[in-house]
């Protein structure tokens, strides 16, 4: 997982940007032999409780498509208001589109 501050900042600054109505997902290459994560839940969302819940929820998804990862990425995950109240299988599907759309994951690339 992503935690430095500074790795935010350049996947802010310089990360590719693919976007869904329940996330935005910021993409960068590296030179790493793994992929990174990190995840944004910001104040919009609601209170600790609900945005640690999507953190969990997040991570959950990322978990689960762990085999298909690209080595070599650093990824910021963005959650977006509507996701608070989205399903597993909307949360889901929307994190393998954009990580697919993105390079990250393995198989054919959809726009």
């Amino acid at each position: 997982m992503l935690s430095r501050p500074r790795d935010f900042a350049t996947l802010q600054e310089t990360g590719a940007v693919r976007s869904h109505p329940l996330l935005v997902v910021r993409f960068l290459r590296t030179d790493l032999e793994t992929t990174r994560f990190g995840l944004a839940t910001g104040r919009k969302l609601g209170g600790a409780v609900i945005r640690n819940r999507l953190r969990r929820r997040l991570r959950e998804a990322l978990r689960a498509l762990a085999p298909s990862f690209q080595p070599g990425w650093d990824v910021l995950i963005i959650a977006r208001p509507a996701l608070v109240n989205a399903t597993h299988e909307d949360l889901t599907e929307a994190v393998e589109r954009l990580l697919r759309r993105g390079g990250v994951l393995e198989g054919p690339n959809t726009a």
